[in-house]
């Protein structure tokens, strides 16, 4: 704890101080922890002098933003990962949608070539059909 007091210019000033635990009537540094350990070291609320009733205030208001940037940043990170998933979903849809057309262009094409199969069967037959006919007509006339 530092004490200070008015001293006359012309006296000499003593200047003394003790790194070991504050004395009983000051309040502990614990009373005031590090609520928010994930916030950055700058964004810290200080502890507040607490014989200061604005200081007091001045500590209470930041704890309190602190509070809500802790939130937004929270919320943030949720809405990250939910877009992450709306992103994966989406392409997946795309893929899917793409797939369909895919199958979709290749079912007209292979139906295409059915008929053109099935149309150069049927030429097949009538040709086969027609030859039967001169052979059966060459076997009757010889």
């Amino acid at each position: 704890m530092i004490t200070t007091a008015r001293v006359p210019a012309d006296k000499p000033v003593r200047i003394a101080f003790s790194l070991n635990d504050s004395p009983d009537d000051a309040p502990p540094e614990s009373t005031f922890p590090l609520a928010f350990p994930d916030l950055d070291q700058q964004l810290q609320p200080l502890p507040p002098c607490h014989d200061s009733k604005e200081s007091m205030q001045v500590y209470k208001q930041h704890c309190k933003i602190a509070e809500e940037y802790h939130e937004v940043k929270k919320e943030i990170a949720l809405l990250e990962e939910r877009k992450k998933e709306l992103i994966a979903r989406l392409e997946q849809t795309e893929k899917e949608s793409m797939d369909a057309a895919q199958l979709a262009e290749e079912y007209a094409a292979l139906t295409e070539e059915n008929q053109t199969l099935k149309l150069a069967q049927t030429q097949c037959v009538e040709q086969l059909e027609k030859l039967r006919i001169q052979y059966q007509k060459r076997q009757g006339s010889s």
